[in-house]
């Protein structure tokens, strides 16, 4: 109410003062009176738009009679307001009769702006509009106009301003045919206008109703349902056509600025005409779009918009950088050349009152004591004092009895104007790039916004300026307002969202197109894998031979690296269209380094690291190809090749975006060392570990694979029921280091904490047979001199076999730990030569007066480096955790005593297995015995490191046992228990070979060596034999 009286009271006194309106000389003045009628017609229309007006209103009177006591005293005449504007514009059009002649001279003076601004896209071309190398004798010349202002005021604006103007003042229509052209020009254009935000006004049905019930006004509905006609069929063609002709005209700016941007100073104009163009195009297809019938939906899709906003935001962002030049050149501009002309016209004034003669004195005076120095030094400009007073002074020279008319003087208002602009230059850069390209009405418009975003990245030759969309989200926050401080955090919130999901997707699909090269490129690197090339070698044998194999007409296999000859340049691959999408999307991503929405700061690079991340990790896993059902795994050779064509790919995204590839490398590889990576999902590591441990060495504990020395591998043995996998292209020492490289040292370290936990799981259970026993091994760990007493004792011993059998177990699981051990050394080798051979040197001078504790931490550095050590760490950590509360100290010790001599005199019921002999092929048993010379060894030292006991002692006595037990064996007549006693004697030679702790020569005092030496002969004649 108060609105509309205080607008009402204006109208009025306007009008009392015949106050004169030329927007190409008092603009201000024009253009704020314009807008205040704009403002209270779109009020009111809004307000007639509310469904429940009259029953928020009778609320609203309600909760004051109870606040207050009584009713509030304006209610009847807000209630009767409500009512007469049922129908706003047919009751505004009566109130407006008074203020018709202002009203129509106002929007008169648009004639030589509207027309201007509203040519088709041939014109502008032909005109070579914002063109700077048009004419490049006068790229230097600064971009003049006589109505600078208007030359980048809003075509929506004027559009509102004309259509609403000569709808309240319609009689002038009938009466001068200029306001009829510039009626009808704006009627062909829209089809609809923004009232507030996304709230539209369907010009021409609104135009027509109104029309219909006025006499005489048959030709008046013609023209609008004429234009009507026009505007659907020939606006949208026309607008696409103009926002085609932008998007080069805008390119070849930016460009051109971009490579000199001391042009901004000179051709700051036509860079604030640009974005004023730019933002009206986009601004119509936006209203449009979501307001045509669907038969010409055609024109209001453009798949291209994203491409225009881009060139906007790089000329703002060129305007934001350079600012500093653009003042320095205005500076210099205003005092040089602004202030002299002003001088000039003021002087020459035939008529200047004292008033505006102490105001023109002050723009002069302000405008000379200007100097470069004072942007050079950082000095905040504020010119709005000034601009205020040439507001003042337009009001003042512009009522029809003023002494000074700015009517009479178009000169002094039009370089009034050109100053102004020049000043804004200087101190509102900012409030000019909001004022001429806004688009926070994008936040009002947002399934429209999210379906541009969606188009613009499925068009791959738009991609590349898919960072518009979150520059955007950069405008949100200045359509808020002060006297709505609430809207701020929705509206605050909406931009955040919007800005999180557009850069989420972006980087989604860069994750995308960089997921496609890297599995082509593994499919590349596969095939050159060494298993690809046995029919290669094949063919070349057959050929040699002059065999014929196969079909004939059987097509050649290609190459590798037949897909890198090109005969035709023409001819794309679909790793060249990836290659070509992912630059055009990254160069989008790496854009901008970072962008701040509402006080939050965006990173578009690090969404692409995160999402890079999360894949690299699943393809990794992924490509171990592990299957639970079927036990299969890819070979660790296999996966590393694929890794590292993986990681090459990543590399090359370096070369599109300045990410931190090394960091991704280090954060998801060093995850995958581990047990579980940080999102709790199991890495390469917990899979083969557990591949090995249940796959490979269970099936070695059933018979089904055997441990070859010789050719330092797990190897299958002929079984009935054949395994699914080859246990050697597993185990051998190429796939030991690919497993290395993979999992590194804490990888390694995770696997061999895993072997040992089964280990002392076996130990455990060996520790119960011995408790089992206790006595008899008693008898028989000081009997062993005496054959008859220890044959006696030995009978009733019972689970011989059993602690033979995990005795092999621990051997079978120690040998592979050797291998990963001996891989990692030299995978460590390689990539750390330096460290590896210091902590090597470091282990060997450990002195022997050394503490335990000290000597223990030494060995665990060497383990973790893959070095081999007298007494295993690990192990003895496994082992120590196993101490049982209610056993003394002394009893453990007792038991670990015990179970060597357990062991010892076992030895010799080997010698009646049929899979027990030895072969010198493989350098070992097919019955993994031989793997018992290191598990003994290893046990011995770990145990008695725990219990603190002599290793080398207890290794002696385990010596002489066993080698008494054997000794017996000899005398032996039946030939079942003695079928392969030379190769069980060789368990003596392998037991003081693999021992730090034991020498020949103690052996030879219990064993004799002839013995050794004529059952090596034996079991190599048998070999023989057996092949032959």
């Amino acid at each position: 109410m108060e609105f509309k009286d205080h607008v009402c009271e204006l109208l009025n006194t306007i009008d009392v003062c015949q106050v004169f309106f030329d927007i190409t000389v008092n603009f201000d003045l024009t253009k704020n009176y314009l807008d205040l009628i704009i403002t209270y017609t779109t009020l009111m229309i809004l307000l007639s738009r509310i469904e429940e007006r009259k029953a928020i209103i009778g609320l609203y009177n309600y909760a004051h009679e109870m606040t207050h006591g009584a009713s509030d005293r304006e209610y009847p005449r807000l209630g009767q307001m409500i009512v007469d504007y049922e129908n706003p514009l047919k009751k505004m059009m009566e109130e407006f009769v008074p203020h018709s002649k202002s009203l129509s001279d106002a929007l008169i003076s648009l004639q030589m702006v509207y027309p201007r601004r509203n040519l088709s896209a041939d014109q502008w071309r032909n005109a070579q509009l914002l063109s700077l190398i048009s004419a490049p004798s006068t790229m230097l010349n600064p971009a003049q106009s006589d109505t600078m202002p208007c030359e980048y005021l809003s075509l929506d604006a004027m559009e509102k301003w004309i259509i609403f103007g000569f709808i309240l003042c319609h009689g002038i229509l009938n009466s001068d045919a200029t306001a009829l052209n510039l009626w009808k020009l704006a009627l062909q254009s829209s089809s609809c206008l923004a009232l507030f935000r996304d709230e539209v006004f369907h010009i021409h049905k609104a135009a027509e109703d109104l029309f219909v019930n006025i006499r005489g006004y048959n030709k008046r509905i013609n023209d609008i349902r004429e234009c009507k006609e026009a505007a659907v069929s020939h606006a949208g063609s026309m607008h696409r056509e103009r926002r085609k002709f932008l998007r080069s005209a805008l390119k070849e700016l930016a460009t051109v600025l971009s490579d000199q941007p001391g042009l901004l100073g000179p051709k700051a104009l036509f860079v604030f005409m640009a974005l004023s163009f730019a933002r009206d195009e986009i601004i119509w297809l936006l209203r449009h779009a979501d307001n045509m019938p669907k038969k010409s939906a055609d024109d209001f899709i453009d798949k291209h918009i994203a491409e225009l906003i881009f060139y906007m935001e790089e000329l703002r962002a060129h305007v934001r950088k350079y600012g500093p030049v653009m003042q320095r050149y205005y500076v210099q501009y205003l005092s040089g050349f602004d202030a002299v002309v002003l001088n000039e016209l003021v002087q020459n004034l035939s008529v200047c009152p004292e008033d505006e003669s102490i105001i023109m004195s002050s723009f002069v005076n302000t405008m000379t004591s200007l100097s470069v120095k004072q942007v050079e030094d950082g000095e905040v400009f504020d010119f709005r004092g000034m601009r205020l007073d040439w507001f003042r002074l337009q009001a003042y020279t512009s009522v029809s009895k003023a002494s000074l008319s700015l009517a009479d003087h178009r000169e002094l208002g039009k370089m009034m104007n050109t100053i102004i602009f020049h000043t804004k230059m200087v101190d509102s850069l900012v409030e000019m790039l909001v004022e001429t390209s806004d688009l926070s009405i994008f936040c009002f418009y947002s399934r429209a916004f999210e379906k541009m975003f969606q188009q613009c990245l499925e068009l791959p030759s738009q991609s590349r300026y898919s960072i518009a969309f979150p520059l955007l989200c950069t405008h949100f926050m200045s359509c808020t307002h002060e006297l709505c401080p609430e809207e701020r955090h929705h509206i605050g919130d909406r931009s955040l969202s919007l800005c999180n999901m557009f850069l989420d997707e972006m980087a989604k699909q860069a994750r995308n197109l960089i997921t496609d090269i890297c599995t082509e490129q593994c499919t590349l690197s596969d095939q050159l894998l060494p298993k690809h090339c046995a029919k290669t070698i094949s063919q070349a044998v057959n050929k040699k031979s002059k065999k014929q194999t196969g079909k004939k007409g059987e097509p050649e296999r290609e190459k590798p690296g037949v897909e890198s000859m090109r005969k035709n340049r023409l001819v794309v691959t679909n790793l060249d269209k990836l290659h070509t999408a992912l630059s055009e999307l990254c160069f989008s991503i790496n854009y901008v380094p970072n962008m701040v929405v509402w006080e939050h700061t965006f990173t578009p690079r690090e969404y692409l690291t995160s999402h890079l991340e999360i894949r690299f990790t699943k393809s990794i896993v992924g490509m171990t190809m592990y299957n639970q059902a079927t036990q299969e795994i890819a070979k660790p050779s296999e996966l590393l090749t694929s890794v590292r064509a993986y990681m090459t790919v990543l590399q090359s995204i370096e070369n599109y975006v300045q990410i931190d590839i090394t960091r991704v490398f280090n954060n998801v590889l060093l995850q995958q060392t581990q047990h579980l990576d940080s999102h709790g999902e199991p890495t390469i590591t917990s899979l083969y570990t557990n591949w090995y441990l249940e796959t490979l060495l269970r099936q070695v504990s059933n018979g089904h694979i055997a441990y070859f020395p010789a050719m330092k591998a797990f190897v299958n043995l002929p079984t009935e029921n054949e395994l699914t996998f080859n246990a050697e292209e597993y185990s051998d020492i190429s796939e030991m280091r690919a497993l290395s490289e993979l999992l590194g040292p804490y990888g390694m370290k995770f696997l061999s904490e895993s072997l040992m936990w089964h280990i002392s799981s076996q130990v455990a259970e060996l520790k119960k047979l011995v408790v089992e026993n206790v006595e008899v091994l008693t008898q028989m760990r000081t009997s062993f001199d005496k054959p008859d007493q220890m044959a006696a004792l030995f009978k009733r011993l019972s689970s011989v076999d059993s602690v033979l059998k995990r005795m092999t177990i621990i051997g079978v699981i120690l040998s592979f730990r050797s291998l990963a051990q001996e891989a990692l050394r030299d995978v460590l080798s390689y990539h750390i030569p330096f460290l590896v051979s210091s902590i090597e040197d470091f282990k060997d001078h450990i002195p022997r007066e050394t503490d335990m504790k000290v000597a223990m931490n030494v060995y665990e550095l060497s383990s973790a480096a893959g070095l081999p050590c007298e007494i295993d760490p690990a192990l003895v950590v496994a082992l120590s955790s196993q101490k049982s509360e209610n056993i003394s100290p002394e009893e453990e010790y007792k038991i670990a005593c015990l179970l060597m001599v357990f062991v010892a005199v076992s030895l010799p019921t080997l010698a009646s297995n049929v899979m027990s002999q030895y072969s010198p092929a493989i350098e070992g048993h097919c019955n993994n015995i031989h793997c018992l010379a290191k598990a003994i060894n290893q046990i011995a030292a770990a145990l008695f490191t725990i219990h603190k006991g002599s290793i080398e002692d207890r290794l002696k006595e385990f010596l002489a046992l066993a080698s008494s037990s054997l000794l017996k064996i000899g005398q032996e007549t039946d030939k079942t228990t003695t079928r392969n006693r030379e190769s069980v004697y060789l368990l003596l030679d392998m037991i003081v070979q693999e021992s730090p702790f034991l020498t020949m020569d103690l052996l030879e005092s219990c064993f004799p060596y002839v013995l050794l030496r004529n059952a090596y002969h034996a079991v190599y004649k048998q070999s023989v034999t057996s092949s032959a």
